[in-house]
């Protein structure tokens, strides 16, 4: 009670933390992301741009370009994606949510654009090819078209529709599922025909122009075929022509359907069904046996035999078929020439990405997405090579894969350190870090060969001076590596594997502690056996490396040039936390077994070691050296943290416990974090500092407070103690702050121009900003992707966590990402961020506009004119060979038109006004209904009246609309020299040039239709009522004879 009203005291203050931190000071926001983001679920290609998209399912989707570049797109909401797709070489990247929202990113700025909400539930999405159009098929069978609208960017829904009832057929026969699963263009003819395909297996070749399907073939002839109900889960063209399709099934089943691709279309008849439901050929890989659905199929185009189909099972299941590549061609092989990958996991999803076209030797890789969010790469090459020499010899060995990771992960981190203020002098110039950003291997393996990462070391490393940003990690092998972070690539500039003055092999063993200060050239690392080393450098600048092409750490002359000194002092337990006394000299080292050990360093020499039990955990997390006035005489202290929240004071030149007393919560939970802040403005402090000693500006307590506090941060509270309390022994909490939702998992300090605050990083991936002393929150934000696990008892968690004292975060996942978060406002720490983000290349797409009539080179349309009109030898199918240009101006004017108005306007006019509504022939049901409600038959007879004048009104309308075609085609011939290009357009694909006539015939064929049906009602409705009358009157007669029967 005393605590909480000291805080509402505080914050009635007038003025309140005036001098404290403020929320214009920081802006806590993730600068770069680097590596595969965790939570991936599938993946989208430019083959122009070469940029690949990952998706997560946390709304994050990533980008890689050309050139190592990078960048992270985060959606409004953490909702996973359902389709993404490139408008390829146009700088937007298309995402459908599973919420079926159509997010517009605009890949040049790295912005969402527009968010257009889809009404229905979307299951397939496809983008036009060199336009700006897309379908979106739904759950009921239809399909829309969308257009993409620029300046600015929006979606429009267009008039065309192609709705279930004409693709698919008559729906009174339709049985399963009747979602569309994939809209595929047809190869060389994308702008006039599209073939859809339905979840129940029904195949539709759709005539764009003439609105109509033109070819059907599977559906319940399938299923009857089959004997057994199978639904449609995959399918890709196998043709560049567009004459074959692969389609694979939920129950493991691989089918080839022939379609017809000649510029002559013909609708089929009934008696040619049965011939169509037949595939042309069966594909027989194991998946049927084990009840694998196909996941996903991709097939790609490659000259002479080596066009390949990689065939991708079900997620959830294990099989050693689970992933597999053949060839398949227009020859026709005895046997199935086939390849199985064997993944260390399932995976969720393929692409093949190529390097780019000006080298002479184009190297493709096949990357695969692993359900566990891990990325895999082979190399396309060689499995085309493997399944060619298949066919004539023994193959070589399989080809391997590959795991896409950081490039110089070869053991985890267990420890880092992260320093941006060191004083940096000669900083290298942005050209150079350019040039060492070039040399680092790329993630992805799209360009050139794989590089190793080892050479990359500079054997020129001059010194730490130049670095501005320095970050070290020590790693699970024992080694420890220095990176230049300024970029803010990880640039190696140093290794040190060295354990002794005449050791300089790696130990094996995992360090769990560094400490690092530039300006004394000191590096003292400790490991889990409880090994410390204290590691002296020479004095800068270092001399040049001497061996030839030798890496450093791997040599003693490859150390000599840098390390003056190793000293090594062993110590019970693993080592947990360090400081330096600048003053004595002195290092204490805080071990899990609960030990405090004093060393001389120049020694070194163990001074004195004072084990502090604990029944509920033991382990010091934290050491600070302090100067303190004690009963009228200075006093050195070290102040003690350990793992159970106990903060206590020793003398630091004996190791006496100052006070029998511990100052602990009463519901204590495993401590972080502790550090010392002084009011006089001085902090202890040695982790991360070049001197130990720095400045806090302004960090003024309010009047009774103490100036020296403690700040102890735990997994469930984070307090503010007095220092001279705790030498005490006494507890006095002046500030204390409870977590409620999640656990706190890292916690540290940071600087701004004036104050000092601190960063709170919790389990669910959120960061707090609070001000000091009184812990009250400036901002906050949330890192997508962060889920940290408590590691295991022996075991080091896979995220790796630092900061810095200017409020950069370093958090490493695993050897899959890395983010980079930034606290301060406006802090410019590091540099090329925006060069190192920029994935689009403007200029690329400004050379390509010349190409934009011929189709792509690197798919399934690759090398289709070559082959059709320069290969004389290969005898292809007769196919059409559109210009893009022309055929999208065409579509804008089909797309434009309501090619089923009753649709369209239903969807359009969902709200009118009663007086205004016009009776759609579409929605009068006169066929002979089943038993209806009463109210229903009450409601037909009451609205009959209304629908009879209703229907007078239409075809008045009707006889009018009649009457101006009439004379519009009479004086069609005067008027054709003045008909627009529209116009023009509308007739070459059989529309009038008012768009009425077709209409017109449709209404009066209904029209003539359902008068004769209403004759026939009305003529049943007189039967009936004379029927009804003739009962009545029988009914009053039999009445009257029961009456006089009854009369005396």
């Amino acid at each position: 009670m005393f605590v909480k009203k000291l805080v509402e005291k505080a914050a009635k203050k007038p003025g309140g933390n005036s001098d404290g931190l403020k929320s214009s000071e920081v802006d806590p926001r993730v600068v770069f992301h680097y590596g595969i983001p965790s939570g991936s679920t599938m993946f989208a290609y430019d083959s122009i741009q070469k940029i690949l998209a990952i998706s997560t399912k946390y709304g994050r989707i990533k980008l890689f370009g050309k050139d190592n570049t990078q960048a992270l797109l985060e959606s409004n909401e953490m909702v996973p994606s359902k389709f993404v797709q490139f408008m390829e070489n146009q700088g937007i990247l298309l995402n459908v949510t599973l919420k079926n929202h159509l997010e517009v990113w605009d890949i040049e700025k790295k912005v969402l654009s527009h968010v257009h909400v889809f009404k229905e539930e979307i299951t397939s999405f496809t983008v036009m090819r060199h336009s700006c159009y897309m379908y979106v098929g739904d759950s009921v069978g239809n399909i829309s078209v969308l257009k993409l609208q620029e300046g600015p960017y929006g979606i429009v829904h267009m008039k065309y529709t192609i709705p279930l009832s004409v693709s698919h057929g008559n729906i009174t026969e339709v049985s399963g599922d009747t979602a569309v699963l994939h809209i595929l263009p047809q190869p060389t003819a994308e702008s006039k025909r599209v073939l859809i395909i339905f979840r129940d297996g029904l195949i539709a070749l759709w005539e764009i122009r003439e609105s109509k399907s033109i070819f059907t073939t599977g559906g319940n002839m399938l299923q009857s075929l089959s004997h057994e109900a199978k639904k449609v889960t995959s399918a890709c063209w196998a043709c560049p022509f567009g004459s074959k399709v692969v389609v694979g099934y939920n129950n493991g089943e691989i089918f080839i359907w022939s379609i017809p691709s000649t510029t002559t279309p013909r609708t089929d008849t009934a008696s040619d069904r049965g011939s169509q439901n037949v595939p042309i050929s069966r594909l027989n890989l194991g998946y049927k046996i084990d009840k694998i659905p196909i996941a996903s199929l991709k097939w790609d185009y490659a000259e002479g035999k080596a066009s390949r189909l990689y065939v991708m099972g079900g997620s959830n299941s294990v099989s050693e078929n689970f992933l597999q590549v053949l060839l398949l061609n227009e020859h026709t092989e005895s046997r199935t020439i086939k390849l199985g990958l064997h993944l260390p996991e399932p995976c969720i999803d393929m692409e093949i990405i190529s390097s780019s076209e000006q080298y002479k030797h184009k190297q493709d890789s096949l990357i695969l997405l692993g359900k566990s969010g891990n990325a895999y790469a082979y190399d396309d090459c060689l499995i085309e090579k493997y399944l060619l020499q298949c066919q004539s010899k023994s193959p070589t060995s399989l080809p391997k894969e590959v795991k896409l990771k950081m490039p110089f992960a070869d053991s985890s981190i267990t420890i880092a350190k992260f320093i941006t203020d060191s004083p940096c002098m000669l900083s290298p110039a942005d050209e150079d870090y350019i040039k060492m950003a070039g040399n680092i291997p790329p993630l992805l393996p799209s360009e050139t060969k794989q590089k190793d990462g080892s050479h990359l070391y500079s054997a020129n490393f001059s010194g730490f001076s130049k670095v501005k940003n320095l970050y070290i990690t020590g790693h699970s092998d024992g080694a420890i590596n220095f990176w230049d972070v300024s970029c803010p690539f990880l640039i190696p500039i140093f290794s040190l594997k060295q354990q002794s003055e005449d050791d300089f092999s790696l130990s094996g063993i995992a360090l769990t502690a560094l400490y690092f200060d530039g300006k004394s050239q000191l590096l003292v690392s400790g490991d889990q056996k409880g090994t410390v080393r204290i590691f002296k450098f020479k004095p800068e600048p270092y001399a040049p490396e001497n061996t030839f092409m030798s890496r450093p750490g791997s040599t003693k002359k490859g150390n000599n040039h840098v390390i003056h000194s190793v000293k090594l002092i062993k110590i019970n337990g693993s080592v947990l936390s360090m400081n330096i006394s600048y003053s004595s000299r002195h290092l204490a080292v805080g071990s899990d077994q609960g030990y405090v050990s004093v060393i001389d360093m120049e020694g070194p020499t163990l001074l004195y070691q004072n084990h502090i039990a604990s029944e509920i955990r033991t382990g010091v997390i934290s050491l600070q050296f302090q100067t303190r006035s004690l009963h009228g005489f200075e006093k050195n202290v070290l102040v003690v943290a350990t793992m159970d929240s106990s903060v206590l004071a020793l003398d630091s030149d004996t190791g006496i416990t100052l006070s029998t007393n511990r100052v602990r919560p009463k519901k204590p939970s495993k401590a972080l974090f502790m550090e010392i802040l002084d009011g006089n403005d001085t902090l202890s402090r040695g982790s991360n500092t070049s001197n130990g000693q720095d400045l806090i500006k302004g960090t003024a307590l309010e009047d009774g407070a103490p100036k020296q506090i403690a700040l102890l941060c735990s997994e469930k509270a984070v307090y503010v103690y007095s220092l001279t309390h705790l030498v005490q022994g006494v507890k006095k909490v002046y500030y204390k702050k409870k977590f409620q939702s999640s656990s706190c998992c890292w916690a540290s300090t940071f600087y701004s121009p004036s104050n000092v605050g601190l960063i709170l990083l919790f389990t669910s991936g959120k960061i707090e900003i609070r001000s000091l002393p009184d812990l009250s929150l400036i901002k906050e934000m949330s890192i997508r992707g962060f889920t940290y696990s408590t590691s295991k008892p022996n075991s080091f968690s896979d995220i790796s966590l630092c900061g810095s004292s200017e409020g950069e975060l370093v958090v490493v996942n695993g050897d899959q990402e890395i983010f980079v978060i930034s606290v301060l406002f406006q802090k410019k720490t590091f540099r090329l961020l925006d060069t190192i983000s920029h994935i689009y290349r403007k200029d690329l797409m400004l050379s390509q506009e010349g190409l934009a009539c011929q189709p792509k080179k690197k798919g399934i349309f690759s090398s289709v004119i070559k082959d059709i009109t320069g290969s004389k030898a290969k005898h292809v199918p007769h196919v059409e060979i559109e210009d893009a240009r022309e055929s999208i101006e065409e579509l804008h004017t089909i797309f434009s038109t309501a090619n089923f108005p009753s649709d369209t306007e239903n969807r359009d006019n969902l709200v009118t006004d009663e007086d205004e509504i016009d009776l759609d022939i579409d929605d009068i049901i006169l066929d002979d209904p089943g038993e209806k409600p009463k109210e229903q038959s009450m409601l037909t007879a009451l609205n009959k009246e209304k629908i009879s004048s209703t229907f007078q009104a239409f075809k008045g309308k009707l006889k009018q609309m009649k009457g101006k075609n009439q004379k519009s085609s009479i004086s069609e011939k005067q008027q054709e020299e003045k008909v627009g290009a529209v116009d023009q357009i509308k007739k070459k694909y059989g529309l009038s040039s008012s768009g009425e006539s077709r209409v017109a015939k449709m209404a009066e064929s209904k029209l003539q239709e359902n008068s004769s049906r209403l004759q026939g009602i009305g003529l049943r409705s007189t039967e009936m009522q004379n029927t009804a009358k003739s009962f009545s009157s029988m009914a009053e007669q039999v009445l009257r004879i029961e009456q006089q029967k009854r009369s005396p």
